[in-house]
């Protein structure tokens, strides 16, 4: 019917027609915009933002463990004070049997026991031997009646002892010399010596 129209029409009108006609097309040709997003180009779906790339980060480095110091040598060092620790202290009586009211000499023995040489006070007045009966009871001391004193400061090698004399005039006494002196009857004592705070094991003296 579209020919038959354009034949009647001739040949101005149908110059209008194809006008018309393009002019549909064209306007057939725009797709209309619709409400969807267009899809990204190829190469933003391949390639991630760098935004987005996470960076790893460095693993923490563990700080090196502090060196320990050695140990400070806790043994006792050459030329240092004697302690108490490091010397001995004995009594011996000479002899140890004895007739009561006779003067024996009791000898009181500082021995250095220490692996090094140590240097101790051995002042008279830091010396002391008691007299001491069966049950504990003192009857004499060696300063109660004639104390004496001197400065006497001495370095004592690995072994070395040192005696110190000490006579007995075979009566009791008490300290400053306050009660009357007796000779103690017979029978079995005990002698205890010491050096300021180092004191000795008992050493028996018996009288007869």
């Amino acid at each position: 019917m579209l020919g038959c129209a354009v034949g009647v029409l001739g040949g101005g009108s149908w110059v209008a027609v194809a006008a018309a006609i393009g002019e549909d097309a064209e306007v057939t040709a725009e797709a209309p915009v619709t409400g969807e997003p267009a899809d990204p180009p190829l190469l933003d779906r391949v390639s991630p933002s760098l935004a987005a790339v996470e960076v790893p980060t460095a693993a923490p480095t563990s700080e090196a463990p502090a060196t320990e110091s050695a140990p400070e040598p806790t043994g006792p060092t050459p030329g240092d004070r004697c302690g108490d620790e490091m010397i001995s202290v004995e009594v011996r009586p000479q002899p140890a049997t004895t007739p009561v009211g006779s003067k024996p000499t009791f000898d009181l023995v500082v021995t250095n026991v220490s692996a090094v040489p140590c240097t101790r006070t051995l002042d008279k007045q830091l010396q002391e031997i008691v007299l001491l009966d069966g049950a504990g009871n003192r009857l004499w001391g060696s300063n109660d009646c004639f104390p004496e004193t001197s400065s006497d400061v001495r370095t004592l090698q690995p072994e070395e002892s040192v005696t110190f004399p000490v006579l007995w005039g075979g009566l009791t006494s008490s300290p400053d010399c306050a009660t009357e002196r007796t000779p103690p009857p017979p029978g079995d004592y005990v002698l205890r010596g010491r050096l300021e705070t180092r004191t000795s094991p008992d050493a028996a003296l018996t009288l007869t």
